[in-house]
């Protein structure tokens, strides 16, 4: 690792101490270094629609499900999506861009250090196939005794609904758990659980 996310690591570590039963990670942005990617496949998909997408509402919405993200789109372009769009923009994602994935260095490093002494769950805006298939190319799949996707709570982030189902699935009170985000939408949703949480690109 380079010194700065050596250090980055450090502040990390010192942040997240002694008292916490679980570590609940975000995936994109967070453990993994791919939105510039995830923006690249928004703006193709979209142009297929006659949308040329603002690349930074996507980070306006960043955490948010891509099916929920595809009504924020049509409200602001006036140009109705199908209920295909999400399965489209994954699909150019996986095609062109997941095997190329990196992980953000400090907060990999930082999940693996602590592998045994906290349960660990991702809890992601992602389909849990591409998720998965990220977490694989990243070597951290096996690490992982959580995952909680997409459309596998009644409400995705900003709402709690993930969050708690991370902590229920752990056994853990959510009072415990220490969540990793990098997106206000996944703040709220930690604060909104009652957890504790740290934004991994403020430090």
């Amino acid at each position: 690792m380079e010194q700065k996310d050596l250090e980055k690591l450090e502040a990390l570590t010192l942040r997240t101490g002694s008292d916490y039963e679980a570590f609940l990670y975000d995936c994109d942005g967070t453990l993994a270094d791919n939105m510039l990617a995830h923006k690249l496949a928004y703006q193709e998909v979209t142009a297929n629609y006659g949308i040329g997408l603002d690349l930074n509402m996507v980070d306006e919405f960043a955490g948010m499900p891509t099916a929920i993200f595809a009504n924020e789109i049509t409200k602001r372009y006036g140009i109705t999506l199908p209920e295909t769009f999400a399965s489209e923009k994954s699909q150019i994602f996986i095609d062109k861009y997941i095997e190329k994935t990196q992980p953000i260095a400090y907060v990999a490093e930082h999940l693996k250090n602590h592998v045994g002494k906290v349960k660990i769950a991702v809890v992601s805006g992602g389909s849990r196939k591409t998720v998965t298939k990220t977490l694989t190319v990243l070597g951290l799949i096996d690490l992982i005794d959580v995952m909680v996707c997409a459309g596998e709570t009644p409400k995705g982030k900003p709402a709690p609904d993930p969050f708690l189902a991370a902590a229920e699935a752990l056994g853990v009170a959510p009072e415990k758990c220490m969540v990793f985000e990098d997106a206000d939408l996944g703040v709220q949703g930690a604060i909104a659980a009652g957890m504790d949480w740290v934004r991994i690109d403020k430090l």
